[in-house]
This record gives structure tokens, C-alpha cells and sequence, in this order.
């Protein structure tokens, strides 16, 4: 293989987008990212522009490939792979393009109602059974319901077969070739409570349930395939799209997690932590997700999956809702500055708490206040109520799998915080291993794009790039580690008491 071959991989996130090229060996030789604006236009209401997003990725696409001096030699070019936040969800015209409205993103809480009156005519079973997952706003099938019905003329237009519905990757991917690729991949398809993980198709019983008209969705591919080719008006020339995964399982290949039982958590805006099944599809009884964690030649990979609404969020609050600090890595020495938590505990259940309690009318809460606390107790309290929801899906995961989770590879910006690493290690009784390069989600792209084009074989030859950065082993005593755990769920406890 030629050593001039570059992969582009586009991390298009919930905060920001990113566009990383990678090597041949798998390094990073150029990074381009932007922030775009978040917009709450009600309680609990989170949307995207899709114009910003479109016009961020095609930014970040040319801005990296000028630093990497690239731009004029997109011949080397071997590919594109495209990650991306999963379950927001856009809705646009066939013919122009356009969005018909804002993307309703995963964190929304809009169709809550609409859950729980699903759940109250018993329709959970069926969605769980086929889906592996459970009726929650965060999933992408209410909130396309929603569109259609909020939107004027949305319906009447989708049943003339006039409207495309897609997730990011998708809506992206349809930019990117002008318009002649309406696809997903099967790991975003299985978010949408549309897709029977079993099957690995659209389910007509679940698109009757959701009333939702099956012309809308796009086709299913595999993870590491040829999607399509860039318009050659973007670029100046043509580049293949061979690479697509939802950034969790983008993670879960970049950090090599391919066998049974190896586990990876993500600590981004919220924390997604997925514990890979093989072949078996492992249907929780203790409220995990059951999700597809990559598919390749048409053979799926399980997962099974805990999902945490608010991690990095809550460090963003600090920053950006009390004005305690100015940059997130500040958390970590105010963390140091103090001996305990002081017993004061953060819930920070902002947009609800996800797994495994699924309470979407939860509020955050802040207990054990004293006049003694400080803003170095706050950080600290918001850094370990992230620890303490990961120890809660481990639990819940090692019930299903039967097995206990001895080593957990981390990544995502908060894993850069030696201080949450370790104090996750406490916590969990386990060892957190975070790999030398943390940007896991945008290289699983890469890898995936790079397995299509040829430049490298198999899952085997990926494994061998994986580099350990730092290790981290629990050295709490099991007195202390047992006392906290009861101050978070007593916290916790008080949490949902607010819901009911």
C-alpha cells in the first residue's frame, strides 16, 4: 500500500464537528473543528440547525485537508468516513435539499407523552423484543412522528413520497454526493426503534406503530462499504464514502474492543458505555440497550449498551452556567484541592437520567450542601456523579451478561482527566485503561473507511494500532468505596422521588 494514501474521517458531534486525516499507520497528520450554537426553544426542547452542521463538515473537510497540505492532491485521498452523533434526527425535501425544520437532537424530551402512552398501551415489549431497546424521547422514531405531525404539509408531503428522513450520517451523506445517496449504516439504524436488530431490516409492524411511511428511510449498509462519491463541485474531485458507524460504535472499533465481553466507555457530552456480545443478541432484563455494534460482510456484532444523558455536559454547566471555571481541565486540580467530597453529590440528571433507571422527567439535583462547601466540592461532585452513573450500567450489564467487567478502555475529552480516571478505577474496583491516542470515535471511522479502500485487511490488522496511553488501578479501601456508593444512591434516590 502506497504510504501517500490519507483517510478523511468527519466526527460530526453534538457540540461540535470535527474532520481528522489519518495515514496509513493510523496517526493524525491534520484536525479542523468548529462549535456550533445549541438551541433550547422550550423546556426540554434541543435542536440543531442542519445547515450549520452541513456547512461545519464541509468547513472542517477543507480546512484540514489545506493544513495537511492535501488540497491539491486529493488523489491520495483513499477515502472519506463519516461518524456522528446518533439518534438527532433531520427531516428534508427530495428535491431542493432543504430541511423542512430544525434536527431534533437525542437529547430532546419533547415526545415524553407520546412514550408513555405507547408504554400504557403496552407496546414496550414488542419495541424491546425486535429493537433491543426501550420507549424513550432519546430514540429517533417519536420525534420523526413528531415532525410529521407538527410540521405543516409534513405528512401529506411524506405520503407522496416527497420527503427523506435520516440521522446525521445520513442527511450528511446526502449532501456530500449531491443528492444521489439517500443510505444508513445498520448501527444508527438500529437507534431509530424502526430497524429489527434480528432481521437487520426495516420493521413493518414497528413503522405501523410509529405511523411512520417506510418511503422516508433511507437503505441499510453495512459499517465498511461504498456508500457513495462526493460531488465533484465540493472538492475538485471525486472521493468515496466507504466508512459509517454512530459514534459509540465508531468508539467501540477504534479502541479494538472485537471480542466477546471487551468494553469501552465514551465521555463526551454524555457517557455511553457498550460491553460487545459477539453474535448473541442479549436482550436485557435489567433496562440496558441491546444495539448493533458494527456489521461487516452482512454479519452483524451485538453490544449491549448504557447510555448516560449528561457527562461532559455537566463540566460545560460549570463552565458555562455558574462561571465557576473557564476551561473543563480546571476540574481536575480543583478536584485535588480537596480532601472528600465533603458528602455533597450531584445528580446531574439535566435532560433526564438514562439507563438503567429511563426517567426522562428527572431533574438535576445537588444534595449535602453545606456553608462549608466550596466550588472545588462542586467540580468534584460533578466529576464523580459520572463515575458513579458508569459503576451503575456495570452493574446492570454484568446482572445480563452474567460475567464481571475487570477492565474498561475510556475515551472521549473527560478521559484526558487523570484525576476522573482514577477515581473511576476506585470506584469500579477495576482497571481503566485509556489508549495513547483518546480521539477513538473519529479513528473507528477511519478504520472502517480504510478496511473498505485496502489499507488495512481485517479487524486484526486494526488491533494491532491500538496503543495503551495510561492505566489506572483501584486503590480505595472497600469501607470507603461502599460509603460513597451509598451517598450517590441515596442522592440518586432523590432524584426520582422528585419525578413521582
Amino acid at each position: 500500500m502506497s504510504k501517500t494514501q490519507y483517510i478523511i474521517a468527519l466526527d460530526q458531534g453534538t457540540t461540535s464537528t470535527r474532520c481528522i486525516i489519518f495515514n496509513h499507520k493510523g496517526e493524525s497528520i491534520s484536525i479542523s473543528r468548529r462549535e456550533f450554537a445549541q438551541h433550547y426553544p422550550e423546556l426540554g426542547w434541543v435542536e440543531h440547525n442542519p445547515e450549520d452542521i452541513w456547512n461545519d463538515a464541509v468547513y472542517t473537510i477543507k480546512s484540514a485537508l489545506t493544513e495537511a497540505k492535501l488540497d491539491q492532491d486529493l488523489g491520495s485521498i483513499a477515502a472519506i468516513g463519516i461518524t456522528n452523533q446518533r439518534e438527532t434526527v433531520v427531516l428534508w425535501d427530495k428535491i431542493t435539499g432543504k430541511p423542512l425544520y430544525n434536527a431534533i437532537v437525542w437529547q430532546d424530551r419533547r415526545t415524553s407523552a407520546f412514550c408513555q402512552k405507547l408504554k400504557a398501551d403496552g407496546a414496550e415489549k414488542t419495541v424491546h423484543d425486535k429493537t433491543g431497546l426501550l420507549l424513550d424521547p432519546y430514540f429517533s422514531a417519536t420525534k420523526l412522528a413528531w415532525l410529521l405531525d407538527n410540521v405543516k404539509g409534513a405528512r401529506a408531503a411524506a405520503q407522496r413520497g416527497e420527503l427523506a428522513f435520516g440521522t446525521i450520517d445520513s442527511f450528511l451523506l446526502w449532501r456530500l454526493t449531491g443528492g444521489k445517496v439517500h443510505a444508513t449504516d445498520a448501527t444508527n439504524a438500529s437507534r431509530t426503534l424502526l430497524f429489527n436488530i434480528k432481521t437487520q431490516s426495516w420493521d413493518e409492524e414497528l413503522l405501523k406503530l410509529f405511523n411512520i411511511p417506510e418511503s422516508l428511510l433511507p437503505e441499510v449498509k453495512d459499517n465498511s462499504t461504498l456508500f457513495g462519491v462526493t460531488d465533484v463541485n465540493l472538492f475538485g474531485h471525486p472521493i468515496p464514502i466507504m466508512g459509517m458507524a454512530g459514534d459509540q460504535q465508531a468508539a467501540l472499533i477504534g479502541q479494538a474492543c472485537f471480542e466477546p465481553g471487551m468494553t469501552k466507555a465514551t465521555y463526551g457530552t454524555g457517557c455511553f458505555m457498550l460491553l460487545n456480545t459477539g453474535d448473541q443478541m442479549v436482550i436485557s432484563k435489567n433496562r440496558m440497550l441491546t444495539t448493533t455494534a458494527y456489521r461487516l460482510n452482512g454479519k452483524p456484532t451485538y453490544a449491549l449498551e448504557g447510555s448516560i444523558f449528561v457527562a461532559g455536559a455537566a463540566i460545560k454547566w460549570l463552565r458555562d452556567g455558574l462561571g465557576l471555571i473557564t476551561h473543563a481541565s480546571q476540574t481536575h486540580d480543583m478536584a485535588t484541592q480537596v480532601n472528600d467530597n465533603h458528602q455533597v453529590y450531584m445528580v446531574p440528571a439535566f435532560v433526564g437520567l438514562g439507563a438503567p433507571h429511563w426517567a426522562p422527567d428527572a431533574r438535576a439535583i445537588i444534595t449535602g450542601l453545606t456553608l462549608n462547601a466550596t466550588a472545588a466540592h462542586l467540580a468534584r461532585a460533578a466529576l464523580e456523579s459520572i463515575a458513579y452513573q458508569t459503576y451503575d450500567l456495570s452493574e446492570a450489564m454484568k446482572k445480563d451478561s452474567g460475567k464481571d467487567i475487570l477492565t474498561i478502555r475510556v475515551d472521549g475529552g473527560m478521559s484526558a482527566n487523570d484525576w476522573f480516571c482514577q477515581f473511576l478505577a476506585n470506584i469500579m474496583n477495576i482497571t481503566v485503561e485509556r489508549p495513547s491516542y483518546i480521539e477513538t470515535t473519529a479513528i473507528g471511522a477511519a478504520y472502517l473507511a480504510g478496511m473498505a479502500s485496502g489499507i488495512w485487511t481485517n479487524l486484526s490488522d486494526i488491533q494491532h494500532h491500538w496503543r495503551q496511553g495510561a492505566s489506572f488501578r483501584s486503590h480505595m479501601q472497600e469501607e470507603e468505596r461502599v460509603k460513597k456508593l451509598k451517598g450517590w444512591q441515596h442522592a440518586l434516590r432523590q432524584a426520582l422521588l422528585e419525578v413521582e
